[in-house]
């Protein structure tokens, strides 16, 4: 073996002849002729990290997107050193360091290759600022394809495609347009109906290309940093996916009134305007939880302050509010205004937290304040004094939530839209420009907006909401994609971005619903909170400059639809509630892409309309005017038409009618989905009866409801109620069983089951093995049942 003392700096040439290797338990060392280091960590059996360093160093060792709960272990590691190649093997891997060119191939154990290097790691000095540019390039399988990245206005499928990575304030981006307001760098990759994952762990402005220049090559880069990432072998999509989200972490769960319908405006004021928004929605019977306040409720647009001609006592007006069943919602922004007079302005001067040029003076930038310095969320001392910040309006005035706008951080008024890229951040204790810092700087705001919440709402959940994002913000907080335009285009947009944040590990995720630049018409409203209410964060937001989206501002008809579908919202709440517990609990997104559902269907791998919320239910929104119908893809399996209850078999295409009033909607068979009553807020009934709709299936299926006090954390100490239900259907039977867990005790006794496509006519019901007069159960002279919530099992038999 060749010892350091051999080794000559050679500089960046290839090959990278590994020159000494090491082993460190878990870790493993592979030093070359040229001066890199790669070291090799096993995560789990199907998760591993690469991380290169050049010149034999490595840089500090710090990740803001790395959750602290990560799972960690495998159940085999063997390492060998072959001819010519050292291998690691695992219980579901292999890999393969070629000796002479440092190459990675990594294979399944009957050995498919997954992914290989092509040129692999390399690098070049960054004369401009120091340090260098990393690269990376892989050989891209026959036929693979490419999905996830997070927010890209782009088609499901990456694959052709190019794409940066840049948190940017992208006001009315198009179609394709790079970059946005997000940096999620991880992506999916899929050939051979076997998937895997990649995760570039980089801050600094980085870039994928998915066979876009060299239709045989796909690369990522970034400008600065290490090259650092993970890499996770499936062979499902959906383990893929998992990997990545328990890897970055999820939130708690929200408040149910977070999963409600929201409305938004830049902006309502003043009080007077607020309340006539809020009494409307109840006039006109249209369920909504939370109003927003955009930045015209501060004084002088100064954060944490209130106008009081405009709100004279937003004490009481959010009391008002409240009572009337309406959650508050504030929008706080990072530019704080330059003024002497302004408290939060001097409470950050004195303790010297706002950011830095690299000569020392203070970052200057305007925003709707005017001239704006910004705190340096990347030093733990300014979160803490952030989160502060919160207690007046949280806890004093009952503010219920914050949303975090222009965190890019946006500035005004310069050619590149942020800050000086010399900006110096504490960067947690590894000082750092404003290069490697921007990507991360709205995560640590939200992160300081979600510890500030959580102190001050407690013992109630914080709910947050942002718009710039890294990967692992999903920890603090909802996200929305941003400054959109009522467009249909704009329609098809929400619904990819959608799907791929969610495959990205951020299933927190809605849209501007009906557009925020431009103004919809009826129509494409209508079509737009259609899909908008199948989105986990639902919420109407629009520019004052561009009239009136509020659900009646379109005629009567619209008002119909709109409010037909918010309450479909509302009664589907313990579905999209069990939704987000699974979420949680497991990392299952809450929207599915069709290839997510089935990649071995190659059907699926181009679709980009079609999507499963949750498990069970199909969603296929209508994007182009006038239509009566539309064109879908029902993917494997059997599924129940929503309206009709017409049974489609599925691994087909077929033309489904949907008139202005109707969205393409499926069931999968077997299904049992939750239900509510309509209700104009959430808390505003008691639940006294849980409504499933049973949707037959010859074979089985399992489904569940997770449920409990809607708020606090009693639920971290088991008070909560998750009830699976096992449904298997025979020619002439049904039985479903049921199975319990948690301690919190539901409001209502009685669960009402509704029978969908049942093949036959009810005769001997059993309930726990005892027979029951079907009449005495039928309550409603329908095809329906009512039984008490603690049965076991239900065994229905046909005449």
């Amino acid at each position: 073996m060749i010892t350091n003392t051999d080794i000559k700096k050679t500089g960046n040439q290839f090959p990278n002849r590994i020159v000494e290797f090491k082993e460190e338990g878990d870790k493993f060392y592979f030093t070359t002729n040229n001066g890199v280091i790669l070291e090799v960590t096993i995560l789990r059996d199907s998760a591993m990290r690469f991380r290169y360093a050049t010149e034999f160093v490595f840089e500090d060792d710090f990740s803001y997107a790395i959750d602290d709960d990560v799972s960690l272990g495998y159940n085999l590691l063997e390492f060998k050193e072959e001819i010519p190649y050292f291998t690691i093997t695992t219980s579901k891997i292999k890999v393969f360091i070629d000796k002479e060119s440092l190459k990675v191939t990594i294979e399944d154990l009957k050995g498919l290759i997954i992914n290989e290097d092509e040129v692999g790691f390399h690098w070049e000095e960054n004369y401009d600022f120091g340090g260098n540019t990393v690269k990376m390039s892989k050989i891209t399988q026959t036929g693979e394809n490419f999905y996830g990245m997070g927010d890209k206005a782009s088609h499901i499928n990456l694959k052709g495609k190019k794409v940066s990575n840049w948190v940017t304030d992208s006001y009315a981006y198009g179609k394709d347009q790079e970059p946005l307001y997000k940096t999620i760098p991880f992506y999916v990759g899929l050939h051979n109906e076997v998937a895997y994952g990649i995760f570039f762990d980089n801050s600094f402005g980085s870039y994928f290309d998915f066979a876009h220049e060299r239709r045989n090559t796909t690369s990522f880069w970034a400008d600065g940093g290490e090259m650092n990432y993970y890499f996770f072998y499936g062979p499902k999509i959906e383990q893929v996916v998992e990997a990545y989200t328990d890897l970055t972490g999820v939130p708690e769960l929200p408040p149910l009134w977070a999963l409600g319908f929201h409305q938004s405006k830049w902006s309502y004021y003043p009080e007077k305007q607020v309340k006539k928004i809020a009494s409307t929605f109840r006039k006109l019977q249209i369920p909504c939880d939370a109003i927003y306040l955009d930045i015209d409720y501060m004084q002088g647009f100064r954060c944490f302050t209130w106008d009081n001609r405009r709100f004279p006592n937003p004490k009481k007006m959010v009391d008002e509010l409240y009572k009337e069943g309406f959650k508050t919602v504030t929008m706080i922004d990072p530019g704080i205004k330059i003024d002497r007079d302004y408290w939060v302005y001097q409470q950050a001067m004195d303790n010297d937290f706002f950011c830095k040029r690299a000569d020392g003076p203070h970052f200057k930038g305007k925003v709707w304040p005017g001239d704006c310095k910004f705190p340096d969320f990347t030093n733990p001392e300014v979160r803490e004094w952030w989160s502060g910040l919160y207690k007046e309006m949280i806890a004093d005035i009952g503010v219920h939530g914050v949303w975090n706008d222009m965190n890019e951080p946006a500035v005004m008024e310069v050619p590149t839209k942020t800050a000086n890229l010399d900006v110096r951040h504490d960067y947690d204790g590894h000082p750092c420009s404003h290069r490697k810092a921007h990507n991360i700087y709205g995560m640590q705001m939200v992160r300081a907006t979600f510890d500030g919440l959580k102190k001050f709402t407690f013992p109630k959940r914080p709910f947050v909401l942002t718009r710039a994002a890294y990967s692992g913000t999903q920890r603090y907080c909802a996200t929305w994609t941003g400054d959109n335009v009522a467009t249909w285009e704009h329609l098809w947009i929400s619904n990819v971005q959608m799907q791929r944040m969610s495959m990205s590990g951020y299933s927190f995720v809605g849209c501007d619903i009906g557009g925020f630049a431009e103004q919809p018409n009826g129509e494409l409203f209508a079509r737009w909170v259609q899909l908008g209410v199948f989105h986990p964060f639902c919420r109407v937001h629009s520019s004052g400059d561009h009239g009136d989206q509020e659900p009646w501002s379109f005629g009567e008809e619209i008002t119909d639809i709109v409010r037909k579908y918010i309450e479909l919202r509302y009664e589907l709440l313990p579905y999209l509630y069990t939704a987000f517990y699974r979420y949680v609990k497991e990392g299952v997104p809450m929207i599915k892409s069709l290839v997510y559902y089935d990649q071995e269907d190659t059907q699926t791998h181009f679709r980009t309309d079609e999507f499963l919320f949750g498990d069970q239910i199909l969603v296929c929104p209508v994007q182009e005017p006038n239509a009566k119908g539309r064109r879908m893809y029902l993917p494997k399996g059997k599924w129940y038409n929503f309206f009709t209850e017409e049974l489609v078999e599925g691994g087909v295409e077929k033309f489904v009618e949907a008139d202005l009033d109707k969205i393409p909607l499926f069931i999968k068979e077997g299904a049992i989905i939750p239900k509510y009553p309509v209700q104009q807020y959430v808390g505003e009934k008691e639940i006294e009866t849980l409504v499933v709709d049973v949707y037959f299936k010859e074979g089985t299926e399992v489904s569940m409801v997770y449920e409990d006090q809607m708020d606090g954390y009693d639920y971290k100490k088991g008070r909560f109620s998750l009830r699976k239900f096992r449904l298997k259907g025979k020619s002439n039977e049904l039985i479903i069983q049921q199975y319990k867990d948690g301690s919190f005790i539901t409001s209502y006794k009685t669960i009402k089951m509704r029978f969908h496509g049942l093949p036959f006519k009810i005769g001997i019901i059993e309930l726990d093995n005892e027979k029951v007069n079907y009449e005495t159960v039928n309550y409603y002279g329908d095809n329906s049942i009512e039984i008490s919530k603690d049965f076991t099992e239900i065994h229905l038999v046909g005449i």
